[in-house]
């Protein structure tokens, strides 16, 4: 009973925090309007039909106006009903593929898991209409269109993001992978690559063990879906780890020179979006050129942008 009370006063109070913390940012900072956001979307080079993968940082973006949920719908909107928007929406209780899978009793069920990625997923999520994938530890969902062409054969899939997950699909409609406010850094859609080369790709990034985790699906019934975990090893050499701002420079200043990314500004963020088959082509090049999202800076310094 304790336990609860105090759980109870916690929410409470980091409640209380946060609406204390939206209204100094509400007296602070302009409010961005929606219509703002389209027109960065349109700079942006997004377009009714098309199908985006969505990275981002809502607080890049900047205090807008009716917060996470106005981004998504102005999204929905660019993209229109002949469009299609795919978000990621993780659920990683482990906190890391490894870990998640060694947990006892856990079982995904996408009707009462959220999202560990932050508010903007979270937001996505209540959306109506949305076809979320049944995967324990990188459920992805969308809206639109080819929404269940995306996400719908992910638990079937043999890894995480190779043939029949959402990356292989957006790959397969040429998806505009934009990101909204962030670095080249936190960008899963390296990990297609990976997981189709398998032991062709340069360094081992896979655990050999493979798990089969159970989830439910959207009628309740049980499924085994298998998870090959990335090697924790590798982590800290990754692009996204925090120490590696120089893989992050070099892949952007790489990409630019070869007229890949578009950039744009959405509200305050200084935004890019490159085509996701252009994208994992070039990703394919550097890979024969010895660079990977797992290069060291002496590897860097053999080929110079």
């Amino acid at each position: 009973m304790l336990d609860r009370t105090k759980a109870f006063v916690k929410s409470l109070l980091a409640a209380r925090h946060q609406a204390k913390r939206a209204d100094e940012l509400r007296a602070s900072r302009r409010l961005i309007p929606k219509a703002e956001l389209r027109s960065g979307l349109e700079s942006l080079g997004i377009a009714a039909g098309d199908t985006v993968m969505l990275h981002s940082s809502l607080k890049s973006i900047g205090f807008v106006d009716g917060g996470p949920r106005t981004m998504l719908e102005a999204l929905v909107e660019a993209v229109g009903p002949s469009g299609t928007l795919v978000v990621p929406t993780y659920w990683l209780p482990g906190g890391t593929i490894l870990a998640t899978c060694k947990l006892d009793d856990y079982v995904f069920d996408p009707r009462k898991h959220g999202s560990h990625l932050g508010r903007l997923p979270s937001e996505f999520l209540t959306f109506d209409g949305i076809a979320r994938s049944i995967h324990p530890t990188h459920s992805v969902s969308a809206i639109g269109r080819d929404a269940h062409h995306v996400v719908d054969s992910h638990h079937l899939a043999p890894s995480i993001f190779g043939t029949g997950s959402p990356w292989d699909r957006c790959h397969e409609l040429n998806a505009k992978v934009i990101g909204l406010g962030i670095s080249m850094g936190p960008v899963t859609f390296y990990h297609l690559l990976e997981d189709r080369m398998l032991d062709r790709f340069p360094l081992p990034v896979r655990l050999a063990e493979s798990y089969s985790l159970p989830c439910l699906d959207w009628q309740g019934k049980r499924v085994e879906v298998p998870v090959v975990p990335l090697d924790p090893q590798f982590m800290p050499r990754r692009i996204d780890a925090p120490g590696r701002d120089d893989l992050r420079e070099y892949f952007r200043q790489e990409f630019d020179r070869h007229a890949l990314l578009g950039w744009g500004q959405v509200g305050e963020a200084v935004s890019w979006t490159i085509p996701a088959q252009r994208f994992y082509q070039h990703l394919e090049t550097l890979v024969g050129e010895g660079i990977t999202i797992y290069s060291t800076p002496d590897q860097l310094s053999a080929r110079p942008v």
